[in-house]
């Protein structure tokens, strides 16, 4: 095998993904698998680690750098927060070794923003920023990073000013199963996507926002009295969350603040059509290879050699 530094791991709540990391930065190997803190906690979170660098062969005493849930308070070990505003390197220097384990093991803090009116919190979306931003990114900059728990951070001038957290991807999740909108989208997969129907609900949403749960509504409505498919009624309930959240986002960001969208596959492609539909400028960076490249430069501060 080529010569490898160190192990970098993502570990989410229902996502597990791993990488073999060479000395010259490439990727030696990969592994992903639904074993995210949710189920490690059951199964023993060295157990589930062990089990992917015995499969890619990682020597012993190989170093391990951790991102994500295995830090939360009913994670592995839990690493803590970072209060912000703060520089996106102090991440760096914060990361705590898991003990007892043969091997170093290190996992990297959260952010929290301790705002008495706004109380927000990430895990795993810190590394992300520092890998598609880097330590000292001079330019005022609102980051998206959608998700279940979609992240819109406000960066000046290299430190973490403030964020957001808007819970689109669960309201998604939950209102498309368990409310009467559930009649309306059932099916949609089957259909080709509507893409008109998304883009005119992402256009309502950001220009009513207090209108949101009218507009939800009209998924149904639509359907019963004017015909709608499915794959629209899905697509009316899509872009009222992204337009709403895009619209909540933006209120505290600076006029001219760049926008950067980190983020990938088919959540990459929504929020890009959702932008283009509002004609708002962005950057768009792979959440992969930035998650990649925060745990590479935490790695790199904490083992130089």
């Amino acid at each position: 095998m080529a010569n490898p530094a160190y192990v970098a791991v993502d570990w989410g709540t229902s996502s597990f993904r791993l990488w073999l990391i060479g000395r010259d930065g490439g990727i030696l190997a990969e592994r992903r698998s639904g074993e995210g803190m949710t189920s490690a906690a059951k199964i023993g979170f060295s157990t589930v680690l062990s089990g992917h660098l015995a499969a890619v062969e990682a020597p012993e005493g190989l170093p391990v750098i951790v991102c994500g849930m295995a830090g939360a308070r009913q994670g592995w070990v839990e690493a803590g927060y970072i209060d912000v505003p703060a520089p996106l390197a102090s991440i760096l220097t914060a990361a705590v070794r898991v003990p007892g384990e043969s091997r170093d093991i290190r996992i990297l803090p959260g952010l929290a923003q301790r705002d008495v009116a706004r109380p927000d919190v990430m895990r795993g979306e810190e590394t992300q920023l520092l890998g598609a931003l880097g330590r000292a990114n001079s330019e005022a900059q609102a980051v998206c990073m959608p998700g279940t728990h979609s992240k819109w951070v406000h960066v000046v001038d290299g430190k973490v000013a403030g964020f957001s957290t808007f819970m689109t991807g669960e309201l998604f999740d939950a209102i498309s199963k368990n409310t009467i909108l559930s009649h309306a989208v059932s099916g949609a997969e089957q259909q080709p996507a509507d893409a008109a129907a998304f883009e005119a609900a992402v256009s309502a949403a950001f220009a009513h926002p207090a209108l949101a749960s009218n507009l939800l509504f009209t998924a149904r409505s639509g359907q019963l009295l004017h015909g709608i498919s499915a794959a629209s009624a899905q697509a009316r309930l899509s872009g009222t969350l992204i337009g709403l959240e895009i619209a909540g986002a933006l209120q505290d960001a600076a006029n001219g603040t760049g926008i950067t969208l980190v983020a990938s596959g088919r959540l990459q492609a929504l929020y890009e059509q959702a932008f283009n539909t509002l004609s708002l400028a962005f950057t768009p960076i792979d959440a992969d290879a930035a998650v990649r490249r925060g745990l590479s430069a935490a790695a790199e501060a904490i083992w130089p050699n």
